[in-house]
């Protein structure tokens, strides 16, 4: 607001320090050794993921390798968290599902941490 001065007076506001949730994600590489059995995991993993609030960012059966010799699937799944991804791999409904996944393939998965840029 203006003063009788013609000067502008502001006020300052001090922000609390906000803690920044960086998200997570979990990329799975894998191959079906067992295609029959296989085909029970996503229906039980999936309603898992959707309650721990993942966003299921990629599926690629048929993995275009550019470099090296990855498995051919290829997950990939998006958290609000590493502690939010940790807490939906160790919850019982996804520990029941798992076992049709490693079970029934052989593969890496790996959680890591999005990029923010400085």
């Amino acid at each position: 607001m203006a003063s009788a001065a013609g000067l502008v007076r502001t006020t300052h506001y001090r922000l609390a320090p906000m803690e920044i949730l960086m998200a997570a994600y979990i990329i799975a590489s894998y191959r079906v050794t067992n295609p029959e059995a296989f085909q029970a995991y996503p229906p039980a993993a999936t309603p898992t993921l959707i309650a721990h609030g993942a966003e299921i960012l990629a599926v690629d059966l048929n993995s275009e390798a550019v470099e090296g010799q990855p498995a051919p699937v290829t997950v990939v799944l998006k958290f609000q968290s590493k502690d939010a991804a940790r807490a939906w791999y160790n919850s019982p409904e996804y520990q029941q599902a798992m076992p049709l996944r490693t079970d029934n393939s052989e593969g890496t998965m790996v959680l890591i941490d999005g990029f923010v840029a400085p």
